[in-house]
């Protein structure tokens, strides 16, 4: 069963994103545009969510309006400590806020962001697992990887693409992968920014989305590719970049891409509105929801960082929070229960046959008969036969 909310003055909203809190606690932001004539400006809003509800908030937490010069916005990444987060706008480059307070009141504070304000518009934005990178891939296909938070430039490539599309750095924040809007694809080494490979593909196929495996244990990266009018996915290994294989998941091209931070699902939002996750063990459908946008384009898709929920945005529904139709898994406490109880119902078991054991040795008997009595000194005569003995004997 989906349980989602529909965004509040809908048809504004850009983009959305998670924010990790302490305690598994998740918040969401919102990046809205201003609405025409200037009637309503440009926001950026942060709601809560509620995991019972598996819905946000009715009223945002915190809320900074954008100046008009700054555009609108165009979309935004969030630190993984969850106290910062970038957002690109349409006109000045790219604004740094930071997120203070906790329950009793939230504040968004704008931050400089000096290397980045000037930039010009930047279709992509990611931070690093650990934290210390952010990458920005611009609509003019400029490529920067700085570090976080001194905002070191580590690489400013200006032709490394002829226009960025997507972007993902590897789970050990080693490696960056990025597409571009001509259907290539590129890995960067995170660290130096050197150029490793770029990613083979068929003559009349396109790579247009990437996401690295985020398991730990597969070392894989998806690529969501367009090979003639079938939508695909493409797999990866990361040590030697080769392709191992592909998957079609999804009958329509894929607006956006998407991987949970555990790397059991992955997940499709198409440009139909359709929303397809599969588990990437087996690559098998495991959640569809059809037309959850009504037939637009979904512009962003993330999953949550604790719970199997999923944030979509497009820009004429708005945000949607949906709750995903996939096998419940087992949580910690409940495993120890298990445990706990299979150790119990043993020491009952092992009790039972030690009690009822001695039944098994009771063989018929005639009437008068006695079960023996064993001596610790090779005697196993009854006292009655002891006796009788004795008097004869006298």
């Amino acid at each position: 069963m989906e349980i989602e909310e529909a965004s509040r003055e809908s048809g504004h909203v850009v983009c959305g994103s998670w924010i990790r809190r302490p305690k598994k606690v998740n918040w969401v932001v919102i990046a809205k545009a201003s609405k025409r004539r200037g009637s309503s400006p440009a926001l950026l809003n942060i709601f809560s969510f509620d995991p019972v509800t598996a819905s946000l908030s009715s009223s945002p937490l915190a809320t900074h309006t954008l100046k008009e010069s700054d555009g609108d916005p165009v979309t935004v990444t969030v630190h993984p400590g969850g106290d910062y987060f970038i957002c690109s706008t349409s006109k000045g480059g790219c604004k740094s806020f930071e997120i203070v307070g906790g329950a009793t009141g939230v504040t968004i504070l704008a931050k400089e962001l000096l290397p980045l304000e000037t930039a010009g518009v930047q279709k992509c934005m990611a931070f690093s697992f650990d934290g210390s990178k952010l990458a920005v891939g611009g609509v003019d296909g400029c490529l920067r990887i700085m570090e976080w938070p001194n905002l070191g430039v580590i690489l400013d490539e200006p032709k490394a693409h002829k226009s960025i599309r997507d972007m993902d750095f590897s789970l050990d924040s080693e490696y960056l992968a990025t597409t571009s809007t001509d259907g290539s694809a590129r890995i960067w080494k995170a660290e130096d920014g050197f150029p490793l490979s770029t990613l083979e593909r068929s003559g009349d196929e396109n790579i247009e989305l990437c996401r690295f495996s985020k398991d730990g244990t597969k070392p894989f990266l998806f690529c969501a590719a367009q090979r003639g009018e079938t939508p695909l996915v493409n797999v990866y290994d990361i040590s030697t970049w080769k392709k191992l294989g592909f998957k079609k998941l999804s009958r329509k091209t894929a607006s956006t891409m998407a991987v949970s931070l555990d790397g059991k699902y992955i997940a499709l939002g198409g440009k139909d509105g359709d929303v397809s996750v599969a588990e990437v063990k087996t690559m098998e459908i495991y959640h569809y929801s059809k037309r959850l946008h009504l037939g637009q384009s979904i512009a962003s898709l993330e999953f949550c960082p604790s719970e199997r929920v999923m944030l979509t945005t497009s820009s004429e529904w708005g945000e949607m929070v949906t709750k995903l139709s996939v096998p419940k898994e087992w949580k910690e406490w409940q495993i120890y229960a298990l445990l706990f109880c299979l150790f119990m119902a043993s020491v009952v078991a092992a009790y039972f046959f030690f009690e009822n054991s001695d039944s098994f040795w009771r063989l018929p008997m005639g009437k008068d008969q006695k079960r023996p009595k064993i001596s610790l000194f090779g005697d196993s005569s009854t006292p009655s036969e002891d006796h009788s003995r004795w008097n004869l004997d006298l």
